[in-house]
């Protein structure tokens, strides 16, 4: 008797538990196909079928290269190879809306650690610091530093939401850190902003004029709606003001501010810049890192001129304020200044003209550019070398090789 009751409580138990899964999968089911109607397009004949999110992606990124193409060559301009750009992070209890998904603020630390990895790949010599604005007030979350797994790790350890956001204190805090900054560098702020107010304590229009005359470019990237302040602050500094409609835009919108910034010539002063090249610290050695005021043993790089320690570069010594880089940082920023010309998208009325049928792999890496059923898919073409390219090469080329493969060959026969 004792055993059939148990039996029957044992089986009642694993019937909940699996009720309990249905549950949870039910759950996980809704929330992924949430939205899904977005991932569906029309056709010519009005079916509905799956949207090609590599072509997306694709056309996506040549938009943006020809835009920035066409910004270079309009007018006579100079990139800002070296930026000090400061990124302020909205973590006031707007940020914790769940618009986008999960919340605010998850979307912004994932896009922010995506950015921050982009922006020292693409922008070797320059410095990243973090500010945080909640309850009212902005904090100096990290300091300018080259170390994008530093900065990573401060911001990671900081992610909460409460109170109000107050525009004007961030600004005023930034504008103190960059007012510092040398001439010759681009003093940049990006604004994430997810609140539809701003609680400042003063007048938030000498602020900005404040910003203007010390020559800052703020950009605004807005989560919720347009807000007038945000954009007289981008259109009085130079900056670019955006709202993003969901996860993908917004992520699509701070890309964009991962290449340098046109710098025209009457805000950008070229004079030279002097440099050092330090050696890195022999293993086993003892000294103290004069960033962290604290002994470590091994890792880290000499100042070429005081012998002081510093741990990453590139950095500014703080014993004698050199400008610490290494000659792969300079290498890597060359190509800013001779980009690769935007490759030709081929028709494909084109595809078939006899001179052209004998190109049916990629000159990069060799797959084919024809797709079952021996239909052209989507390809590419260099202006200059006529070489033809699958989109993935494409989008290699451009954003990290930065060298066409196609025309290297004919250089070196």
């Amino acid at each position: 008797m004792t055993n059939n009751i148990a039996e029957k409580r044992r089986q009642q138990e694993e019937e909940d538990d699996e009720e309990d899964g249905d549950l949870d999968g039910w759950g996980e089911r809704s929330y992924a196909d949430e939205r899904s109607w977005e991932a569906l397009q029309e056709d010519e004949s009005g079916l509905l079928r799956p949207l090609d999110n590599k072509a997306m992606y694709h056309a996506q990124y040549r938009r943006r290269l020809r835009s920035l193409s066409t910004a270079s060559n309009s007018q006579r301009i100079q990139k800002g190879l070296i930026r000090f750009l400061y990124i302020v992070l909205d973590l006031s209890r707007a940020a914790s809306v769940m618009d986008f998904r999960p919340s605010r603020m998850a979307v912004v630390a994932q896009n922010v650690e995506a950015f921050i990895r982009e922006f020292f790949d693409q922008n070797p010599l320059s410095q990243i610091a973090l500010v945080t604005i909640k309850d009212g007030v902005a904090y100096s979350l990290t300091e300018l530093g080259g170390s994008p797994e530093s900065h990573i790790k401060a911001l990671m350890a900081k992610l909460e939401c409460s109170g109000d956001s107050s525009l004007q204190n961030a600004l005023e805090l930034v504008h103190e850190y960059l007012d510092k900054i040398p001439s010759y560098g681009n003093r940049e702020v990006l604004i994430l902003y997810s609140a539809l107010t701003t609680c400042d304590p003063g007048d938030i229009m000498e602020t900005i004029q404040k910003c203007k005359k010390s020559k800052m470019r703020c950009s605004v990237i807005g989560l919720s709606a347009e807000m007038f302040i945000c954009k007289h602050l981008c259109q009085e500094t130079g900056g670019l003001y955006s709202v993003a409609l969901d996860e993908s835009h917004f992520k699509e919108l701070i890309l964009e501010h991962a290449p340098p910034p046109p710098a025209i010539a009457e805000f950008a002063i070229a004079n030279l810049i002097k440099m050092g090249f330090p050696q890195r610290a022999a293993e086993g050695s003892i000294s103290i890192c004069s960033c962290h005021k604290e002994s470590k043993v091994g890792e880290g790089f000499i100042c070429p001129r005081c012998k002081a320690r510093v741990c990453e570069l590139p950095t500014e010594c703080r014993i004698c304020g050199l400008t610490l880089v290494s000659s792969p940082h300079l290498a890597r920023s060359y190509h800013h200044l001779f980009p690769i010309a935007p490759f030709d998208e081929v028709k494909p009325s084109r595809q078939n003209e006899p001179h052209r049928r004998s190109q049916k792999t990629c000159f990069g890496c060799q797959q084919s550019l024809v797709n079952p059923g021996n239909k052209p898919s989507l390809q590419v073409a260099c202006p200059k070398c006529k070489q033809y390219f699958c989109l993935d090469c494409d989008i290699y080329i451009h954003e990290s090789l930065h060298n066409c493969p196609g025309c290297e060959s004919l250089r070196a026969s």
